[in-house]
């Protein structure tokens, strides 16, 4: 039962991060061009289609606010909801939905919806695409492994250490 349960809170987690990334690009790909490589931010503002300020303020902003978010989200159900107590059981279980969560900004948000679909084109910059590059993909997969694991160890840790 647990494991049903974490795998819908992880799901509940990825469709957060499709909600931001929709709510970001609604008015356009620009909105979320702080995601992108340097060089695609650098031609956006080369167009006058954003500021370098702008993209700035909005990397700011979506660091500031949507991961932690994201973690709030990850405490909440795994302490406050599923009653875990002790550094493993929490270990897991955050592991658990943010490899979820990884998975989803893998295959459903990177490889298909940026990588096969118009709606993060930003016209003039299609010479600049994939977007995501092998290289970034590499990175985005250490990160989504090895960080997570590293994520929810520490989260586990402090929690550990609050709820001795």
């Amino acid at each position: 039962m647990i494991a049903l349960k974490l795998v819908l809170e992880g799901l509940g987690l990825g469709f957060l991060l499709y909600l931001i990334c929709a709510i970001g690009i609604r008015n356009g790909a620009v909105g979320m061009v702080h995601l992108y490589d340097q060089k695609v931010q650098e031609r956006v503002v080369q167009l006058g289609l954003s500021t370098a300020d702008e993209i700035r303020k909005r990397s700011v902003l979506f660091r500031s606010l949507c991961l932690p978010g994201y973690l709030i989200y990850v405490l909440i159900c795994v302490y406050a909801i599923n009653g875990a107590r002790g550094f493993f059981e929490g270990f897991w279980q955050g592991f658990l939905i943010l490899s979820i969560m990884n998975l989803i900004d893998r295959f459903l948000i990177d490889e298909y919806w940026v990588g096969h679909t118009k709606a993060w084109i930003i016209p003039g910059t299609e010479d600049l695409r994939p977007y995501i590059t092998a290289e970034d993909k590499k990175k985005k997969w250490i990160m989504g492994t090895v960080g997570m694991a590293l994520l929810a160890a520490i989260l586990s840790g402090v929690m550990a250490l609050i709820l001795k």
